[in-house]
């Protein structure tokens, strides 16, 4: 059957249009046709960007037409404008409708519910651009701690197994050393490695630094650095990479 449009270089026009190509690629069909070569010989002009899917269609057409690349019979369609019509335009209603009953030569409600195909093929690209997504890979970020003991008799040694005994899947404890604070007093400095969807610093600190048994040991932490890994460094994750990286933030 064929469809119709009134006047696409008006703004009603152009409307109507571009409704109808938002679920649409082409005029009818799955393929270029005759059909989009007819509407496309009813602009004078391209149209605005503003109507997004007829200019994307009309850029399309005209890329095709530059290829030749329309061979496609089509379905026939009718273009009706208030403007003088082209004598070069053919009626491809007219020159390539089948015979059919006086009830099936009405035009189509173009903006009724969705037939049955219609759906199946929207359900069938979604499901195709649901396939084809990769799923994006967590980021991972590179933290430097300062861990404080409450004074200058707490057990440093004891003080560093409470930190490294805290294991949690994306969790990587790297190089450590002892700073000097004052007064006889050292803090620990630890680098660690997380994958940030599946660690929290703040929840770790708060979990696990400040209850027991670390607490007896640790007064206080602070994130010194925290910064994201380029993934182009991931393959250089190793024990020495940590410290080489310790050293560099701290000298």
């Amino acid at each position: 059957m064929a469809v119709s449009f009134t006047n696409v270089s008006s703004e009603a026009g152009l409307k109507k249009l571009d409704d109808y190509l938002l679920t649409r690629s082409y005029i009818s069909g799955y393929q270029a046709s005759k059909d989009d070569l007819a509407v496309y010989s009813a602009f004078s002009t391209a149209p605005s960007s503003s109507y997004t899917n007829v200019a994307r269609w009309f850029t399309h057409i005209d890329a095709l037409l530059r290829l030749s690349g329309v061979t496609a019979d089509g379905q026939g369609v009718k273009v009706e404008s208030t403007a003088v019509p082209s004598a070069s335009t053919p009626d491809v209603a007219d020159a390539k409708a089948p015979a059919v009953d006086d009830d099936d030569d009405d035009d189509v409600d173009l903006f009724g519910e969705e037939t049955e195909e219609e759906k199946k093929a929207a359900e069938e690209r979604a499901a195709a651009v649901k396939a084809s997504g990769k799923k994006k890979e967590s980021g991972k970020s590179s933290v430097l701690l300062d861990v404080k003991p409450w004074d200058d008799e707490t057990d440093m040694t004891k003080l560093e197994e409470a930190v490294r005994n805290v294991k949690m899947e994306g969790l990587l404890w790297g190089a450590s050393k002892l700073v000097p604070v004052g007064y006889g007093i050292k803090k620990l400095q630890i680098m660690m490695t997380i994958v940030d969807d599946l660690v929290s610093v703040d929840s770790l600190i708060e979990d696990y630094f400040y209850t027991e048994p670390a607490n007896e040991y640790i007064q206080s932490c602070d994130i010194v650095a925290f910064n994201k890994i380029c993934k182009l460094f991931h393959k250089y994750q190793s024990p020495s990479f940590y410290l080489l990286a310790l050293f560099l933030l701290l000298y």
